[in-house]
């Protein structure tokens, strides 16, 4: 899958930063975003079998929410959670083999530039855990015990938010997470995959 929504939301934030003045949101203040995000895995998911069976991991969009307190003015704490996503799981040559869902809760520490303006760029970086279950197989693994470890892995967050009304701001934002999980088959450890996903999507921010 593509890596440019990432790379163009990334290079905007980033101009903005640099183009507008810091006028920070105060410390104390708390933001709760709802919105929309799709999980998109990176195309080379790595192989098993000692690299005899290249994976591939499909994508999917769940609701998503965010709660941000800031430290400092301008510097925030986010936490997000969602929906749980499901994912198909596919062999090359073989098909669909399964699927998996997963919990990707991540904790970001983010700054926020131009608070006081129509258009604030963030950028944060942080630390994801991804909690796989409800394993399934079907296809040429049908019948057999599918596995999934957990993950940690390092987050990067970039964004800009559209102020609206006095409260409110649309967010458009995407983010990189370094997602990798050890696969096993009835309880023989078959190798890793590498999801590696960009998380991009919308989201309506409330502060108060």
């Amino acid at each position: 899958m593509t890596r440019k929504p990432l790379a163009t939301l990334l290079a905007a934030a980033l101009f903005s930063a640099a183009a507008l003045p810091a006028a920070a949101q105060p410390a104390g203040d708390w933001t709760l975003a709802l919105g929309a995000h799709r999980i998109d895995p990176k195309s080379d998911n790595g192989a098993l079998a000692g690299g005899t069976l290249p994976l591939d991991v499909g994508s999917d969009v769940r609701p998503t929410f965010a709660v941000e307190y800031f430290l400092r003015d301008g510097f925030g704490l986010e936490v997000l959670a969602a929906l749980p996503f499901q994912h198909d799981v596919s062999i090359d040559g073989l098909g669909r083999v399964g699927s998996t869902r997963h919990l990707p809760p991540t904790a970001s520490l983010q700054y926020h530039f131009n608070r006081g303006g129509r258009v604030s760029p963030l950028l944060g970086i942080g630390l994801n855990y991804t909690k796989f279950f409800s394993e399934d197989t079907s296809g040429a693994l049908a019948g057999g015990d599918l596995s999934l470890g957990d993950s940690w892995g390092l987050a990067a967050h970039a964004g800009l938010d559209f102020r609206i009304g006095e409260r409110g701001s649309l967010r458009i934002d995407a983010r990189w997470i370094d997602i990798d999980t050890d696969v096993s088959v009835d309880g023989v450890r078959l190798g890793t995959a590498q999801i590696d996903p960009l998380v991009y999507g919308a989201a309506w921010v409330l502060r108060f």
